[in-house]
């Protein structure tokens, strides 16, 4: 283990990798099924962002952020499918419930290192981080922030740009304004999750649809 750990920091600093987060364990799963697997990183890709906040040529957070549109949900549902070779009525019941999720909440998987973990604090009420969903119409702050947990190789399985010390949340928004228009107008191409706080600002912009 311990020529593993120096062999990761010497990578870092002979590798021009120094502002990458640290990656050790196994790689991300992948589906036997190259098409497959190339399918559902277009959609990944569509739909996340990734950024970083620094201080000078130091990197304090390193953030992942995915937006849980219909299309993408019905990407991830498939994707669990196969690997778990699901039957076709848990399949048709979990495309369900994600489709009835994605009509109540504007949600984002959102994934972050931070390299001193007092600032890993995105779900407690006092955080000193503000996220924020900036459209055409607005912005809206979260009405929840629930923190997952450490991206275990389940969840880099389907969220692949984080790895073993990434930590993970559940980031959702209201789909209206309190005067009831909605959050993202219809037609909307890109959207934004901005992450601010007295240590810096990442905004991760993505697709809408």
């Amino acid at each position: 283990m311990r020529r593993l750990l120096l062999a990761v920091v010497l990578l870092g600093v002979f590798g021009g990798c120094a502002n990458a987060p640290p990656f050790i364990g196994e790689p991300a799963p992948t589906l036997d099924d190259p098409k497959a697997e190339s399918a559902y990183l277009a959609a990944l890709d569509r739909y996340s962002d990734r950024k970083e906040i620094y201080d000078g040529f130091d990197t304090r957070i390193f953030a992942g952020a995915t937006l849980q549109t219909p299309t993408f949900r019905d990407a991830r549902v498939r994707r669990r499918a196969l690997f778990q070779t699901l039957p076709a009525a848990k399949v048709e019941a979990l495309l369900a419930e994600e489709q009835a999720e994605a009509a109540k909440f504007h949600e984002f998987f959102l994934g972050v290192h931070v390299n001193d973990m007092r600032y890993d604090d995105f779900a407690n009420r006092n955080s000193i981080w503000r996220l924020a969903l900036v459209t055409p119409a607005g912005e809206v702050t979260p009405v929840e922030v629930r923190r997952i947990g450490r991206a275990d190789l389940n969840v880099r399985a389907y969220y692949p740009y984080t790895t073993l010390f990434w930590v993970a949340y559940r980031v959702r928004f209201p789909r209206t304004f309190t005067e009831g228009q909605p959050v993202i107008p219809e037609g909307t191409e890109q959207v934004m999750l901005r992450v601010a706080s007295s240590l810096g600002k990442a905004e991760l912009k993505v697709h809408a649809r």
